[in-house]
């Protein structure tokens, strides 16, 4: 495995042994056969690789949204193999900011509602909620979108209500899913310079799946899983 960024640092994630078979009937379906995977704080990784190849199962486990059938998934030092589902369940509220292709706003709800979605389930103020997301907001540069419905937003600007919402709580990990696939070329790399900058100036670590090169290259690394396993991990700065 290529050496990472401040590899002399305990990783974030440390990965394992992992996991995960799915069952079909009567037929066991292999996802990921054994795993092994360290992630450093502040680092951007992508993941790649053909379709079945377990990238997208690998993202769900690490985000806490699916459990691994054996292996450990170490996150700041938590095994987040071994909670039960509503320990899961916090621990992911707590420590995990999503973004998704399609974004996945309500659309009865402004962008500042949307991105306050998340802060509901602390025991933050609405004062406290309202400062949180004037912030995120502002962040990704949309201050001025506050008030404005999903259809009233560009699809840009609609992910950027989306990072918003991923980063309001101030999560320990970003999970990103084909975040520029429903974007034209423009705006796909409005949105990665945006990742990009959540790495370099707030130290955020984002773990994002992609089946664009050219967006897998804005990332500090590299990582190709082919059937389960993974069959590349290259730096790429």
């Amino acid at each position: 495995m290529s050496a990472a960024p401040g590899a002399e640092r305990p990783p974030l994630i440390r990965v394992r042994g992992l996991q995960k078979i799915y069952r079909r009937g009567e037929q066991d379906i292999p996802v990921l056969l054994g795993l092994d995977l360290d992630v450093q704080e502040g680092e951007f990784i992508a993941l790649m690789g053909p379709s079945g190849s377990g990238k997208s199962t690998l993202l769900n486990l690490v985000a806490g949204i699916d459990k691994p059938t054996g292996g450990t998934i170490e996150i700041a030092g938590t095994d987040i193999a071994t909670l039960d589902e509503g320990a899961l369940a916090d621990w992911r509220a707590a420590n995990v900011g999503f973004i998704f292709q399609f974004y996945n706003l309500l659309p009865v709800l402004s962008a500042a509602e949307n991105v306050e979605l998340p802060l509901l389930l602390t025991s933050l103020s609405a004062r406290e909620r309202r400062e949180r997301v004037a912030q995120a907001l502002a962040l990704v540069s949309l201050a001025d979108r506050a008030t404005h419905y999903p259809n009233e937003l560009s699809g840009g600007q609609q992910q950027r209500v989306a990072i918003a919402r991923a980063l309001v709580g101030d999560p320990t990990l970003i999970v990103a899913d084909e975040p520029t696939g429903d974007l034209d070329r423009h705006t796909g790399e409005e949105v990665l310079t945006l990742l990009e900058q959540l790495v370099a100036e707030l130290g955020k670590t984002i773990v994002m799946v992609t089946h664009d090169p050219k967006a897998a290259a804005r990332a500090h690394r590299l990582v190709h899983l082919e059937k389960g396993v993974l069959a590349d991990d290259e730096a790429l700065a």
